[in-house]
């Protein structure tokens, strides 16, 4: 005799499964669409009411759904925001391979330049920066986030270039991070000007690689 069962979603409307093996109890089945439209969400929470006043509910109703199905993800809007940043980190930048130190910089400073004036990250990053001074989880996550994604490009771009014989084997990696990012972010995140003057961007790959050269 075949029984009839529905699986235990989270997401209203889901129509009865046909009939298949039990789930252990308690189980449930997170679709993967809502997740991403959660995530996506998130997102444009952040960027319009800032983490302060980001709410569950806010979210559920921007997803298209309920507050059960973000609870049964995420325990609190601290944890979601926190696996959230960390996912930026494991997607990264793609690495530059255009043959030379400075075209692999320029290629990197217009992608850089590309992400941060998204009107989501320009509102997102600096509202995190500041919610970071208070709440250590959130420095953490952040750090790990921006830190590890330029880290591994830069570091990257450096190793070519000493296979090129453009720089010299053994220069300071913290250095170099500190040189190949820091204007940029100084410039979208600190001072929060998106619109940069003409030239720019090949001006600070020229003059990066320039001080790479001279470590």
């Amino acid at each position: 005799m075949l029984v009839r069962m529905t699986t235990n979603t989270d997401e209203p409307g889901t129509a009865p499964a046909r009939t298949r093996r039990r789930a252990p109890a308690g189980a449930a089945v997170l679709r993967e669409d809502v997740t991403e439209a959660i995530r996506a969400a998130v997102f444009e929470e952040l960027a319009s009411a800032g983490y302060a006043r980001m709410s569950i509910e806010g979210i559920a109703r921007r997803a298209g759904v309920g507050k059960t199905a973000v609870y049964r993800r995420w325990r609190s809007k601290l944890h979601l925001v926190l696996d959230l940043v960390s996912a930026i980190a494991v997607q990264g930048l793609p690495a530059p391979d255009t043959g030379t130190l400075e075209g692999d910089l320029r290629m990197l400073y217009e992608l850089t330049s590309r992400a941060l004036r998204h009107p989501v990250a320009s509102q997102v990053i600096p509202d995190l920066q500041a919610e970071a001074a208070r709440n250590p989880e959130i420095a953490e996550a952040m750090q790990k986030a921006l830190r590890e994604g330029q880290e591994s490009v830069a570091s990257g771009i450096v190793a070519a270039a000493q296979q090129r014989g453009e720089v010299r084997a053994g220069i300071d990696p913290e250095l170099a991070l500190d040189l190949i990012s820091g204007p940029l972010y100084w410039r979208s995140v600190v001072i929060r000007n998106p619109k940069l003057p003409k030239g720019y961007l090949a001006s600070l790959a020229r003059a990066t690689t320039a001080a790479l050269q001279a470590l």
